[in-house]
């Protein structure tokens, strides 16, 4: 459930399960559905689980519950950002065997068997299972603390492998026919911190390594996306001119109380440099409403801000109380009902946004990297800046690049 990161970490745990010998029973996807149908009968099931925000939490605890009355003799293991933060809570649901945090997810398998096991400083994972797709743990932990999330008590300090290491897995992936792999982590350009490395670094190899023939970066902080990213970026072979860059407040004042590491002035200024170098650059942007103190002028200076730097399209939070943060104990609690109204102002922007993208590029040519999954009979693909384009199926096109008219 969850992330890219927890993403990648699941599929790492479903191979060692069945290298070990395990029969996979069915799966989960990224967001906790069901995975092909209705969840099937096993013997054990593994959660990795989200704690973002309350609602996370809630999905986590429910999913168990679901498990337990499917197959009440089972062994659940609970591992994640909510078993790191909270076991206890987890350990007293029904059925819940084992609760193993973030920093013992390397052990998971050794301790279902009852094997003595420590504590892993980096668990790499990337996942497989996709013909097209790949994400690929770069790093790990957070060492910002802004004041209203609590993923650098869940994660720990920001951490990584080596360069060489990360670019064997990228090999890895591409012996698979993997044609796109995405760069992820919990703060994915902060890479280099254990190692001396950096993040333009290890985008340099990685363009090197053959048979992968698109790279995202699933996100990075606009503090840490310099002018070389984006200049290499634009030269590169394989990374796409896509960008996705959590905003949060397009409002300097609330910017300062959720301790963010930039000012709008610098957003903007990045998101201009990044269309100087790829004037058709997709680029996504993250942005919470209704954070303590958050006035309706402070929210009006969010949406003006927006409307003028024009994103290609927004994910929009509503602000989630997580108890021990900074802003649990703020005050100017915003209420839930003015909360969800902000969202769903943004969210009508952000389909505004999008249409407006989309539109540019209707009737001109791009070459699409074709998905297997289909309904009715219609598959889809991307283009390298991120627009989904249908055809008729084919199953010859699945994990193809061709070009097709948008």
């Amino acid at each position: 459930m969850g992330c890219k990161v927890n993403f990648a970490e699941t599929s790492t745990l479903a191979r060692e399960f069945a290298a070990a010998g395990w029969d996979r029973a069915g799966g989960r996807n990224a967001d906790g559905e069901d995975d092909g149908g209705s969840i099937p009968e096993a013997d054990v099931y593994v959660v990795n689980t989200c704690s973002v925000t309350a609602a996370a939490d809630k999905k986590c605890r429910n999913l168990i519950a679901r498990l337990h009355r499917r197959s009440p003799s089972a062994r659940i293991v609970v591992t994640g950002c909510y078993a790191q933060l909270a076991p206890e809570r987890l350990a007293a649901i029904p059925g819940v065997h084992l609760v193993v945090g973030n920093d013992a997810k390397g052990d998971l398998l050794r301790r279902l068997e009852g094997e003595v096991a420590g504590h892993c400083n980096f668990y790499p994972a990337w996942s497989a299972g996709d013909r097209t797709r790949s994400f690929l743990k770069v790093q790990d932990g957070c060492d910002y603390k802004c004041a209203y999330c609590t993923i650098h008590y869940a994660r720990g300090e920001s951490r990584n492998i080596p360069i060489a290491e990360v670019v064997s897995q990228a090999r890895e992936i591409a012996a698979r026919g993997v044609k796109e792999v995405v760069v992820t982590g919990v703060n994915t350009g902060d890479f280099g911190r254990t190692t001396g490395e950096s993040f333009l670094d290890l985008l340099r190899a990685l363009d090197g390594v053959e048979g992968v023939e698109r790279y995202r970066i699933s996100s990075i902080e606009p503090n840490l996306l310099t002018d070389e990213i984006i200049a290499f970026c634009a030269a590169s072979r394989a990374f796409q001119p896509h960008f996705h860059i959590p905003l949060q407040s397009g409002c300097d004042r609330i910017l300062g109380l959720m301790r963010r590491r930039y000012t709008t002035a610098r957003f903007a200024e990045r998101v201009v440099r990044i269309r100087e170098k790829m004037p058709d650059a997709f680029i996504g942007i993250d942005v919470i409403v209704g954070f303590p103190g958050e006035t309706e002028d402070d929210f009006e200076a969010t949406r003006t801000f927006l409307e003028r730097v024009r994103p290609s399209q927004l994910h929009v939070f509503p602000y989630s109380v997580r108890p021990g943060t900074p802003a649990a104990t703020m005050p100017g609690r915003v209420p839930p009902r003015v909360a969800a109204e902000r969202a769903a102002a943004l969210g009508t922007l952000s389909e505004e946004l999008l249409a407006e993208f989309t539109a540019r590029f209707r009737g001109t040519t791009a070459e699409v990297l074709w998905e297997g999954e289909q309904k009715g009979g219609v598959m889809s693909g991307f283009t390298g800046n991120y627009l989904r384009v249908t055809a008729p199926h084919d199953p010859a096109l699945v994990n193809t690049i061709t070009r097709a008219v948008l």
